[in-house]
């Protein structure tokens, strides 16, 4: 049996979608707040649907039980909610969903996490000690650390609106991001399942191509063909967002967007060589946009 944590969240549905696609057997973690067309959605692909939260060890002990391996994507950082913050749901919670794991004896964990970065804020912090915590558990783990996704650093909610043709882009725009799709790092953390490669490995991801954000937004006025109106972050406008945060959301967004202005390139020529997963490029998801 499978576990998904996060599984009505887009990457954690897709997991479930693509373990239901290959006939695995998969448990699905929701809890009692959750929209219940997304947790119909679930059922429907024939995920085991189990209630419980990360801030609710007994929750989580309860969902472990006769699961061999656990896939992660939970995070506070989409889907908030009353006692949600960074300590309570990427940090605390999901230590103590490591703690579950081992205590019922789950074999592998798969943790979706997200690439180094040069900048110190609470949510990469979290990440780096559950990571530590995961490792040091015994189980075998597999800590996958995607780039900047496609989907939301470019998309409405981060200023990157298409249907408007405007685009925020934060810092010069002219350093180099590997963006990738979040359904290829679903597809990434099903292959860890059962590929060899996968044991006791951190594996960092990004796209087939490393590209600035201004050439993202040629790419976008080619397909809409029509220029769009750039707008400029400056990186000490975001210092100053995230120094004068009084909550460690907002210091974390800001510190995200310093790193997407200061750039993330990602070689996948060895990961490609041992996951043969075929990657989406930023143009194919530009043209399904447009």
């Amino acid at each position: 049996m499978n576990l998904v944590v996060g599984a009505t969240g887009s990457l954690g549905s897709e997991i479930v979608k693509l373990l239901a696609d290959a006939g695995k057997p998969t448990r699905a973690l929701v809890r009692p707040t959750s929209d219940q067309k997304k947790v119909d959605q679930l059922q429907t692909l024939g995920a085991e649907i189990v209630s419980g939260d990360l801030k609710d060890r007994p929750s989580l002990d309860a969902a472990c039980r006769g699961v061999s391996a656990i896939i992660s994507t939970a995070s506070s950082t989409l889907s908030r909610l009353e006692g949600d913050t960074i300590r309570t749901v990427d940090h605390e919670g999901q230590l103590s969903l490591v703690d579950a794991a081992r205590a019922a004896g789950v074999v592998h964990v798969v943790l979706i996490s997200f690439s180094g970065m040069n900048v110190e804020f609470p949510l990469q912090t979290a990440k780096r000690e559950v990571e530590r915590h995961l490792k040091e558990s015994g189980m075998t783990y597999t800590i996958l650390q995607p780039t900047f996704f496609m989907e939301v650093w470019l998309s409405p909610a981060l200023g990157f609106d298409v249907a408007q043709g405007t685009a925020q882009v934060y810092g010069s725009g002219q350093h180099k991001i590997s963006w990738i799709s979040f359904r290829d790092v679903a597809e990434f953390a099903i292959a860890s399942l059962d590929n060899p490669a996968a044991r006791n490995a951190v594996i960092k991801l990004g796209g087939p191509e490393a590209l600035s954000p201004l050439e993202v937004v040629k790419i976008f006025e080619k397909q809409s063909g029509r220029p769009f109106t750039v707008q400029h972050v400056p990186e000490e406008q975001l210092r100053a967002q995230k120094e004068g945060a009084t909550d460690s959301l907002p210091e974390s967004f800001a510190g995200l967007m310093l790193a997407y202005a200061q750039g993330d390139v990602v070689d996948m020529r060895a990961t490609l060589q041992k996951f043969p997963v075929r990657l989406r490029s930023v143009g194919k998801y530009a043209s399904q946009i447009v």
